[in-house]
């Protein structure tokens, strides 16, 4: 239950525009807590007069250290304890915590990105039908920091590959590219986090950001709030529109009906923070973004394979075709996102096939093999007198 002093905490955090969200998270109740509480203008009436605390007589210790910038709850108690104070750490955090908000460097800053300057990307997940079959969809949301317009793409996984065809689909969306991309601290983007600001990169992502010319920047670890621009349209996205369109014919159509609710819906939203229209917003953006490259990132899966002895290689749980003569050999195979399967040599193509079901048997090229048939044909020709002849000896 909130107590008064939350509540003048909960209004001095008003004041300064901190999100009912970010109010919620700091003093550790749910954010309908916090909308009631400013509705109502006042904390919950006690239901009864409380008890004295075991902590109560340490309270001026604990506001002392407070306000000589001690915040650390585990040397607090240690303090106190040397006092004489016989409770645990819990009556301590409950006291301390909503305390937190009005520590300076905690205090949320509410800062705005430059036109061109920023992109920050996050998934999020729902289960939702699709074909009559509840499935969980997982959806990129990619926001530009200064106009917050944002691009939505759906799909059935969050890999390295479908990370890199969202972001991919987003800029050429936003028809250009920011100075840098801000990510979460996922395999795909990011192998080792840092607080320092200097974290690893997958070498991927790196190759990618090359590509493209933007620079790959990571949120530190446990500062969701980094990036909380493009978190709070994962929920927007979850609250509207899966809630005007619940049910999907299949992943095309999905994708279909988000694209139209960006055009009709978000981007023309008067964004809450810059009281302006995003697609007029965008308008003074657009030109500050950098041009996209002549050649699309090719964001296909790569693997290598060992061919068959019968001119085959194992892909997905069925056998695809490759030439005859390329049988025993190492082949570098890629297969798209379109499900398109192509299998490389020598950095060469040599072979073209469209990915299939295991039920769906194997897919053959005839002229794969013809030179394996021709070496088969290739048999002694014997005449017919010595066949005889051995049945005559026996």
């Amino acid at each position: 239950m909130l107590r008064k002093e939350d509540f003048a905490v909960i209004k001095a955090l008003k004041k300064r525009d901190v999100y009912v969200k970010d109010i919620a998270a700091e003093l550790g109740v749910h954010p309908k807590t916090i909308s009631r509480a400013l509705r109502r203008g006042s904390a919950p009436s006690p239901a009864g007069r409380r008890g004295v605390s075991k902590l109560d007589p340490y309270k001026a210790t604990v506001d002392r250290l407070l306000g000589e910038g001690v915040w650390n709850a585990m040397v607090i108690l240690r303090e106190i304890q040397a006092e004489g104070y016989p409770g645990g750490m819990t009556l301590l955090r409950l006291y301390v915590g909503p305390k937190r908000a009005l520590r300076p460097s905690r205090a949320t800053v509410r800062f705005e990105t430059e036109p061109g300057k920023q992109l920050q990307s996050d998934w999020g997940a729902i289960v939702v039908p699709i074909a009559g079959k509840p499935t969980r969809v997982h959806f990129q949301v990619n926001e530009l920091g200064y106009s917050r317009r944002f691009h939505v793409w759906c799909t059935d996984r969050e890999d390295a590959e479908h990370t890199y065809e969202g972001l991919i689909r987003s800029l050429e969306y936003f028809g250009g590219v920011p100075e840098e991309v801000l990510v979460d601290n996922q395999k795909s983007t990011v192998l080792i986090p840092s607080n320092t600001g200097h974290p690893r990169f997958n070498e991927r992502f790196v190759d990618l950001a090359g590509h493209y010319g933007f620079t790959p920047r990571a949120c530190r670890p446990y500062r969701a709030r980094t990036k909380g621009k493009d978190e709070r349209m994962v929920g927007y996205v979850k609250n509207n529109f899966f809630v005007r369109y619940r049910a999907f014919e299949s992943w095309a159509h999905l994708n279909q009906l988000a694209e139209r609710w960006l055009a009709e819906e978000a981007d023309q939203r008067v964004q809450g923070t810059v009281k302006e229209v995003v697609a007029e917003r965008f308008l003074r953006e657009a030109p500050c973004l950098k041009p996209l490259p002549l050649h699309r990132y090719d964001t296909s899966y790569l693997e290598l394979r060992r061919v068959g002895w019968d001119g085959y290689v194992n892909v997905r749980g069925n056998r695809y075709s490759v030439p005859g003569e390329l049988a025993g050999q190492t082949v570098a195979v890629r297969f798209g996102l379109d499900d398109r399967l192509r299998i490389f040599h020598a950095d060469q193509l040599v072979a073209s096939h469209s990915l299939r079901s295991g039920q769906a048997g194997w897919s053959t090229v005839p002229d794969h093999h013809a030179a394996l048939w021709q070496a088969t044909l290739k048999v002694e020709q014997r005449p017919l007198e010595a066949y005889e002849e051995v049945a005559t000896w026996s």
